[in-house]
């Protein structure tokens, strides 16, 4: 079997705080006025992606990894992760604010939860006028203050606000408290984990009428206290050129502008590779095969591929690798 450039079916996940931006904006197959996130590829129990494209159509990541494991992942990949696919690609659409969270480190994760910890990444690809995100506190606190301030309802005074627009990026490790405004489409990109600490989530009632559940004595051993300036992510813009972007243990993420053919020898990547599209429409085209993706889509190139050509003429991309 030549494994080519696979599409995955979105998988559409309905939230409190969601809207209709996955559909209106990336034309995602959605009938509902709250839908939150698109997940694009995903390893996750219970929602696993299935390939959309080809003659795997239907067949699952999970069945693909099972079959051609270091064809498809890489062979460092899988001697540090297995047969677990490790990284989750989502599209969110922020229609409210999104409760204020963190997530913990693999050490807690893997000692609470039995999981990876959660350390990700977001591009804002949208942004209405004056939206913003919360990422970490605005000065140093300790754990009695954060704790006084949940006690006193003045949590929001203690955290840093960050005005966005297309473009900007942000690098969320694990311990920061943050959390996406309302008005913010992004593309996410994050280890496999689905563990999350809630900490404020204004008070909200869901569709039952209750409360969410909050996470609060939990979170008090996985946050990190201190004011830190090491979140937003400056990065190069040159086209048809890998302009780094985030390069962490976790993932390694580029962004790559199309104006005309580029192509990769990628012999020696010993990885997976994620193409999203953030803008544009481009071909991903490798020895097995080709793939189209335009904005809001999302193609995997299998490991064991020797050359990638991107081609367009307007087009921006993610790059993500191991």
């Amino acid at each position: 079997m030549k494994l080519y450039p696979l599409k995955f079916q979105p998988i559409l996940k309905e939230r409190l705080w969601g809207g209709t931006k996955l559909k209106d904006v990336l034309g995602k197959p959605s009938e509902s006025e709250i839908t939150g996130e698109s997940w694009e590829l995903s390893g996750v129990p219970g929602d696993i992606s299935q390939v959309s494209n080809g003659e795997l159509q239907g067949v699952s990541l999970q069945e693909l990894i099972n079959d051609y494991p270091e064809e498809l992942l890489g062979k460092s990949v899988v001697q540090r992760f297995g047969k677990e696919f490790p990284i989750l690609i989502k599209f969110i659409d922020a229609k409210q604010d999104l409760s204020i969270q963190l997530h913990p480190n693999d050490a807690l994760a893997k000692e609470r939860h039995n999981s990876f910890g959660k350390t990700e990444m977001w591009y804002v690809m949208d942004a209405d006028k004056e939206a913003n995100l919360i990422v970490g506190f605005n000065k140093d606190v300790t754990k009695e203050e954060y704790s006084k301030s949940l006690e006193d309802n003045t949590l929001l005074d203690l955290l840093n606000y960050e005005d966005v627009s297309e473009g900007d990026t942000f690098f969320i490790n694990t311990g920061k408290i943050h959390a996406i405004g309302a008005g913010v489409l992004l593309a996410e990109i994050q280890q496999t984990s689905d563990v999350t600490y809630r900490v404020f989530d204004f008070n909200r009632k869901d569709k039952e009428g209750n409360l969410r559940e909050l996470h609060t004595e939990m979170a008090l051993d996985a946050m990190d206290y201190k004011k830190k300036d090491d979140f937003i992510v400056n990065y190069p813009t040159q086209s048809n050129q890998i302009n780094t972007m985030v390069d962490c243990p976790y993932f390694k993420t580029n962004f790559i502008e199309i104006t005309e053919d580029l192509t990769q020898e990628v012999t020696q990547r010993d990885s997976f590779t994620i193409y999203m599209c953030v803008g544009g429409k481009v071909e991903v085209t490798t020895q097995a095969g080709s793939a189209i993706i335009e904005k809001g889509e999302t193609v995997l190139v299998p490991a064991r591929t020797n050359m990638i050509t991107l081609s367009g003429s307007n087009a921006k991309l993610l790059e993500v690798t191991i």
